[in-house]
Order: structure tokens, then C-alpha cells, then sequence
């Protein structure tokens, strides 16, 4: 169970508000590069005044954004007839660049490095990769946990939370990064596993 797994509940209650912005000619591409630029200027903006933890209050509103946005991209695309090849790139390319924007901050927070976060950063990039690449063995996109891109949302926007209201981390959750960086070892792991085991059932359905 990850967070992805309550997305439908979450589409319904944006589903009136999808309706307006398509009546009113807003594209699915133009709100994947809106949210991708928004994560960039927050994720500068953190990097610029971490040395100001108060900033950090704004990554648990922004990721809670990010994720509506997210959802109505993909609403638009589908219901509305928007689906495109340059569309499948930029949610893809986007959902990385934005990530990297978004955790890069941290590694000037006491007691992560870069060297901690920029594991993390590549690990989770390399997550996604592995769930496009379901689409090239005949298996779905694969969105398996137990460190989705939902979940790590939820993660760093508390952890911003964390960082603005308290103004600093604790030594002891240095053993956080580590921690992520094996749950995403992991999600890599069941997407690969999981795209290779349905390909093989398929195709032994298909015999």
C-alpha cells in the first residue's frame, strides 16, 4: 500500500475543477511545465536561503500542490483527449527534474550531506526509469512501492515541516537518507520484478 493507491479518491474531488480548466483551453502540457517550473523556482529558493529554515514551510504546501497539479495533468490528457508522445516525455522528464529541484535543498541542512541526499536524488530517478521501462517489456507503466513518488512527497514535505517549525534536524535522523535510499533500492526492485513477472505470465498466457 503506498500513497499512489488512494490517487482515484483523489481524482474525484479534483475532477470538477479539471472540467473548468479544459473549458477554458488549459492543456495537459501546460500544467506539467507549470509544476515543473514552480518546483524549480521553490527548490531554488530553498537552496538560496537555507541558512532560513522558516522557508522550509513552504515545501509541504508546494508538494501538496505539485501532486494536485499531477493528478489534474493526467486527468486532462486522459479525459479530454490530450494524450501526446511529447506529453508521455514531459511527465516523465518533468516528475525527475522536479524531484532533484525539490530534495537538492537538504543536503545544506545539518546533519545530511550532498553526498547522503545526491544518493537519494539518483535513486530515485533511476526508480521512475525502472517504471517506464515496464512499458518496454509488454508490462504497464509501474508505480510499485514502497517508496512511490507520492510517498516521497509525503516524506520530504514533512521533513520541510519539520525543518521550518523547528528551525533544525536532530543528529539521529542522518540514518533517514540511508533509510530512503534503501526503500527506493527496494521500490526498484518490485518494479523490475514485478514488470518481468507479469511480461512472463502474459506470455505464457499468449502460448
Amino acid at each position: 500500500m503506498t500513497l499512489y493507491d488512494i490517487k482515484p479518491r483523489f481524482q474525484a474531488l479534483l475532477r470538477p475543477l479539471v472540467k473548468q480548466l479544459a473549458g477554458r483551453g488549459v492543456t495537459a502540457n501546460q500544467v506539467t511545465l507549470g509544476a515543473a517550473i514552480g518546483s524549480i523556482v521553490i527548490g531554488g529558493i530553498l537552496y538560496q536561503y537555507a541558512h532560513m529554515p522558516v522557508w522550509f514551510l513552504l515545501l509541504p504546501i508546494w508538494m501538496f500542490l505539485r501532486m494536485a497539479l499531477n493528478a489534474i495533468d493526467g486527468m486532462l490528457a486522459r479525459e479530454f483527449n490530450q494524450q501526446s508522445k511529447l506529453g508521455a516525455y514531459l511527465n516523465e522528464l518533468c516528475d525527475v527534474v522536479s524531484d532533484a529541484a525539490l530534495y537538492l535543498p537538504f543536503a545544506l541542512l545539518a546533519p545530511f550531506s550532498f553526498f547522503s541526499v545526491g544518493v537519494v536524488i539518483f535513486l530515485a530517478t533511476l526508480s521512475e526509469f525502472a517504471g517506464v521501462l515496464g512499458l518496454t517489456v509488454g508490462a504497464a507503466r509501474r508505480y510499485d512501492g514502497p517508496l512511490g513518488k507520492s510517498d516521497r512527497a509525503f516524506v520530504f514535505g514533512a521533513l520541510g515541516l519539520w525543518v521550518g517549525l523547528a528551525g533544525n534536524l536532530p543528529g539521529w535522523i542522518v540514518w533517514l537518507m540511508p533509510l530512503l535510499s534503501a526503500l527506493l533500492a527496494l521500490t526498484i526492485y518490485n518494479r523490475v520484478n514485478r514488470a518481468l513477472n507479469l511480461d512472463t505470465a502474459v506470455n505464457h498466457f499468449i502460448k
